[in-house]
């Protein structure tokens, strides 16, 4: 069996920035990914204020990677209509872009990336990956970054939902108007047991993602298309979005997304990092904020003070994204409540400054770690 100081699963933002922070630690990990080349992924492709910062502190540029700028949010409940300012600058980046970028640059600092290989099965007790062609390999400490996705051995203790969300990403070939409705703006659809984020990415395509109840796609018969119609009397515009595209692409999908989860311990010398250590409702767009905030401080906490520290990390992770995870909790279900979606979407319009509160709340920012861990490992 082999064994190294920093064993990494996935390669997502999560993973792949702590494996940067850990080589640049001298560290040298070893990051085992499963997909052998880069991919798109169900992901809203969102990048908020905190995440931009956060990826330029460990060399990522993202409008250097052609990320498209965002500064207005539309929302849109059945005929309501709201339109504001952000009160942060974001972006538009997919996920293919923004992975390989932060692969590559972990492999520039010196971390080992081993693409292709799928994990069989975690231990925690020992921190050993046991991997699909029958190899084992162990570390010191286990940075456990797989997203949405339980390895087998060591699942979320989530609670059963009797009616689990799921999410569903597609991409489109927009047409030149529907790229003039979207310049500069992201729109949320809101209607009945869930909602859909639109946006230009940095190729040129709109990337939309779903999160809806599992009722909803089964009573399309399973077919994302077909649900899409079904909401065209509850959400009409974004209906009209995805006929408007010149192309679409496949749907890819992840089912019972465990919105609300926390973990609030850990076994000794192992670190969750991003999904699995919280999940926000991606209504918030804070997902790949703290996928990074989880890995900055991991690393943080590791270099200095060793795997015993994953239990105390774990502890802090826990407490900063209690609140927001409860106000996104909130939003989620009053965005899913048509009686109540509608007001809101009204309200935006005549309160922007509801907005930035909400935006303030759902931050869960690394603070200076970040920085200061890149300093004490120069």
């Amino acid at each position: 069996m082999r064994r190294t100081a920093a064993l990494i699963a996935g390669g997502g933002p999560a993973g792949a920035a702590a494996a940067i922070l850990l080589a640049h630690g001298g560290a040298m990990p070893v990051l085992i990914e499963r997909q052998a080349e880069p991919h798109d992924v169900v992901c809203g492709g969102f990048l908020a204020a905190d995440a931009i910062a956060m990826l330029a502190r460990i060399g990522i540029d993202v409008f250097a990677l052609g990320a498209h700028p965002i500064g207005r949010t539309r929302i849109i409940a059945g005929r309501r209509r709201a339109e504001a300012a952000l009160p942060f600058a974001a972006a538009g980046l997919s996920r293919n872009r923004l992975d390989a970028a932060l692969l590559q640059a972990a492999t520039d600092q010196g971390a080992a990336i081993e693409r292709g290989v799928a994990i069989r099965r975690v231990d925690p007790a020992t921190r050993c990956l046991d991997l699909a062609d029958g190899a084992r390999i162990g570390g010191e400490a286990l940075f456990l970054a797989t997203g949405k996705h339980d390895l087998r051995g060591h699942p979320r203790a989530a609670p059963l939902d009797a009616d689990p969300a799921l999410g569903l990403r597609v991409r489109l070939r927009p047409s030149p108007a529907l790229v003039a409705a979207l310049a500069d703006t992201i729109e949320l659809h809101l209607f009945r047991g869930g909602y859909a984020g639109l946006l230009v990415q940095e190729d040129g395509g709109a990337n939309l993602c779903l999160s809806v109840a599992q009722s909803r796609l089964k009573a399309a018969g399973g077919q994302p298309d077909r649900l899409i119609a079904l909401l065209e009397r509850e959400a009409p515009l974004l209906a009209e979005r995805f006929g408007a595209a010149a192309e679409t692409g496949p749907w890819s999908s992840i089912a019972r997304v465990p919105y609300g989860w926390r973990a609030t311990q850990a076994a000794p010398g192992l670190f969750r990092l991003g999904d699995q250590a919280a999940v926000i409702a991606s209504l918030a767009g804070d997902g790949i904020a703290i996928a990074l905030a989880s890995a900055v401080r991991a690393t943080h906490a590791f270099l200095h003070d060793g795997p015993d520290a994953a239990a105390a990390f774990q502890a802090d992770i826990a407490r900063r994204t209690r609140r927001p995870i409860a106000l996104a909790n909130l939003l989620r279900h009053w965005g899913e409540t048509p009686w109540i979606a509608g007001p809101l979407a009204g309200l935006l319009g005549h309160v922007p400054g509801l907005l930035r509160q909400a935006a303030a709340m759902t931050r869960v920012g690394a603070g200076q770690s970040c920085a200061s861990n890149r300093s004490s490992a120069s």
